[in-house]
């Protein structure tokens, strides 16, 4: 048997359509190769290194083929999924039992985006229990996206046609390489090549040169964590020339008088200052943006790690409603559903909705439940912190909190006290090395695979998705390895509950119900007869536009026709974007009456550490396999060359880099295309806090650099991730 079959890849947002040539292995199907799917309508051929890998990461010789159960000793020895589901079955009862429902927690990592069932039964699990306790990788990533909407609100009509614009912005964003912001993922190269070619004027805010920047008609590199300031001087700039759409501020927008008044002390000479970018330069990007006919802005993760997100993705809202950048009536849906239930898209506004301040209540730092989701910065406090409610159990899907989580020695300290750690992993992650149970899971290409989660993502905020009604499905390809016992997260939270006696009822999940005219559907799972992924997938997509039994008709995925308009706005509505929420404002007004030049003045920590995507790595995913480490399985410290000088060091040294909290091993190498004084460093690397040794083998973890309880978002909880005063000296 030797086939050449269309899948799907789920190792990022994108869902890129790819063909594995699988082969025959002693009776097994065994993927031996991925392409690109030049059939498939969407992606014509495009894939990236990482989708090319998977034979490398389903086949690896780290791979764990069996789950594995901490003993006495402190190793780990092989256990059967059929036995660890009833041992943690009866760990958790037991927790419960002493503790309560909340003593238990649920962690979801970013891989899950391409499995809708793992997330979903997981929800389900724990509300079984009657925990709330859910947290995901969402608020230490982009949570000011979710958090700013509910303030803002959304324009219902959705975002304009990327291949039709004359003026785009990215604010902390590089899709050439993170395939999932900004520019549609499909190949974002190609768009963006063919987007300059017929005029496109790219707008970039970026400290460093990024590829996507090198490609920008203006490029401000400002200092980092200033976008915020510079989105403010643009405004004003709109505003006092008057170059905002009238009438759609007018029809649509509630505040603006109110904005207008608070962005008075961001001059364009305050901004240049601030942000060391030329006013000139700021205020030609105001006035490109404001007067294209079809524009947008977006934003990436950059922004996010540093302090005031919500503002920022606030003021980035703000500046696409005064512009009117959306789709209006009459206009064709940018991205209308496919794999999702059908709806009507509208010229009119959602109204603004409570973004925190409900549900769940932490014990630190006043935290509670919040739109983009638990404050997951916090969670090991809640296991740290004694007395009633605290977390005692730890169940983590599709995640690896010691590589992902901030302060890394806080995180270690966490979970080493927990009761019970429960992680499934395809190889022993940090967090697996620390774990008491480590689920052992099938790779991608062994279970069946949708587009439905890469078309979901659009109600998040990301400016990502499908921009035409795109769908495919994929059934299993490959078989897992000869003598090995691999199951889905999903089946094992089932036979988990099914050992405790509770009943799973989950709804499929439509991005938010604000947006969507049909309801969720809610779907018990019967513990006396278990489903497969397929019969999941079959009820998640019960009410989709496009039935499932059509779109497995085409293998290599399809755009299915029906040009879909806006809607006319209804009959009474009276909702209105609001440019002037008093939360933002008074951030606004914080932010204008900051000493900045004091707070960038840190000569013991001269340098600013920012985060950074690597090509060839999903975070923590992909770092062990050769072909994408190239033989550099470590983060090296990315500095200009010119401050590697002047610090009388060379490339390739070792250094130590230090935050006033804590301090990691790092290799200097040079990048001319950084401001001078920042040191960037790829996030979701190294090994336990006892391991700096292993450096070269493990890379150093950037979460050791944050404190999170000293500036944190005061909604989210996320602490300071990126623009942190940091030195650099030998080591």
């Amino acid at each position: 048997m030797n086939e050449v079959v269309p899948t799907i890849c789920r190792l990022c947002i994108a869902h890129c359509g790819v063909l594995a040539h699988v082969e025959d292995d002693h009776g097994r199907r065994k993927v031996t190769k991925v392409t690109g799917d030049p059939d498939n309508p969407m992606f014509k051929g495009y894939t990236c290194p990482k989708g090319r890998a998977l034979p490398e990461l389903h086949n690896h010789s780290g791979r764990l083929l069996h789950s594995l159960k901490r003993q006495a000793g402190g190793q780990h020895g092989p256990i059967s999924n059929a036995k660890a589901a009833g041992e943690v079955a009866a760990k958790l009862q037991a927790i419960i039992d002493q503790y309560g429902p909340r003593s238990v927690a649920m962690y979801v990592g970013t891989p899950n985006v391409g499995y809708p069932a793992a997330a979903s039964v997981g929800n389900s699990f724990l509300r079984a229990l009657d925990s709330r306790m859910f947290f995901t990788s969402n608020t230490i990533d982009q949570p000011g996206k979710q958090v700013a909407m509910a303030a803002h609100g959304k324009w219902l009509g959705g975002e304009p046609d990327f291949e039709h614009a004359d003026a785009w912005l990215l604010m902390g964003a590089n899709p050439i390489i993170s395939k999932s912001a900004g520019i549609p993922g499909q190949n974002p190269a190609q768009k963006l090549k063919e987007g300059l070619a017929r005029g496109l004027q790219l707008i970039v805010i970026d400290p460093r040169k990024s590829d996507t920047a090198r490609k920008a008609s203006i490029h401000l590199q400002a200092r980092p964590g200033e976008d915020h300031v510079l989105l403010a001087a643009m405004l004003k700039v709109i505003i006092d020339e008057a170059l905002y759409d009238h009438e759609f501020v007018a029809s649509n927008v509630a505040g603006f008088e109110e904005l207008c008044e608070a962005l008075a002390p961001f001059t364009l000479a305050y901004a240049a200052d601030r942000a060391d970018v030329p006013a000139a330069q700021i205020e030609e990007a105001a006035r490109v943006f404001a007067n294209a006919t079809c524009r947008h802005a977006n934003s990436g993760t950059g922004p996010s790690f540093s302090m005031y997100c919500n503002l920022k993705e606030y003021l980035l809202m703000c500046l696409n409603s005064l512009c009117g950048a959306y789709t209006r009536e009459g206009e064709q849906v940018t991205r209308p559903n496919a794999m999702l239930p059908a709806y009507t898209p509208r010229a009119q506004a959602l109204a603004p909705f409570k973004g925190w301040g409900y549900g769940e209540q932490l014990r630190v730092r006043g935290l509670t439940d919040t739109a983009a989701g638990m404050p997951t910065a916090a969670l090991a406090d809640e296991i740290l912190l004694e007395g009633e409610g605290q977390v005692r159990a730890l169940l983590c899907i599709g995640g690896n909190p010691m590589a992902a989580w901030p302060d890394q020695r806080k995180t270690q300290r966490a979970l080493q006290q927990l009761d019970l750690l429960l992680t499934f992993d395809v190889e022993m992650s940090a967090t697996a090395r620390l774990a008491d149970y480590v689920i052992a899971c099938k790779q991608t290409l062994e279970t069946p695979g949708m587009s439905q989660s890469a078309e979901n993502i659009k109600y998040f905020g990301t400016g990502i998705g499908f921009q035409a009604a795109y769908a495919q499905y994929s059934g299993r390809i490959a078989d897992p390895p000869h003598d090995s016992d691999l199951v889905e997260e999903w089946e094992f939270l089932y036979d988990v509950a099914k050992h405790m006696g509770h009943e799973l009822t989950f709804a499929a999940f439509f991005g938010f119900a604000q947006y969507v005219e049909a309801p969720l559907e809610v779907m018990p799972l019967s513990l006396d007869d278990k489903p497969s992924t397929e019969d999941i997938y079959e009820r998640i997509c019960a009410n989709s536009r496009i039935p499932l039994e059509e779109v497995k008709q085409y293998p290599h995925g399809h755009i299915f026709p029906g040009e879909l308009k806006v809607a006319p706005k209804e009959s009474g509505c009276e909702a209105r974007l609001d440019v002037a929420n008093p939360f933002m404002l008074q951030q606004l007004e914080e932010v204008a009456g900051q000493d900045y030049r004091a707070e960038q003045h840190t000569p013991d920590y001269p340098f600013r550490y920012i985060p950074r995507r690597h090509n060839n790595f999903m975070n923590s995913a992909g770092r062990s396999i050769p072909r994408l480490n190239g033989g550099q399985p470590w983060n090296p410290a990315w500095v200009h060359p010119a401050d590697i000088a002047e610090l009388g060091l060379q490339e390739g040294d070792m250094v130590r880099i230090a935050s006033e909290h804590d301090a990691i091993p790092a290799v200097l190498e040079a990048d001319d295309t950084l401001r001078r004084g920042l040191v960037a460093i790829a996030h979701a690397f190294g090994g336990l806090v006892e391991e700096d040794d292993r450096y070269q083998e493990l890379g150093s973890n950037t979460g050791r650099l944050i404190q999170t309880d000293k500036d944190y978002d005061p909604i989210t909880g996320m602490p300071r991730m990126g623009n942190i005063p940091v030195s650099i000296t030998a080591w």
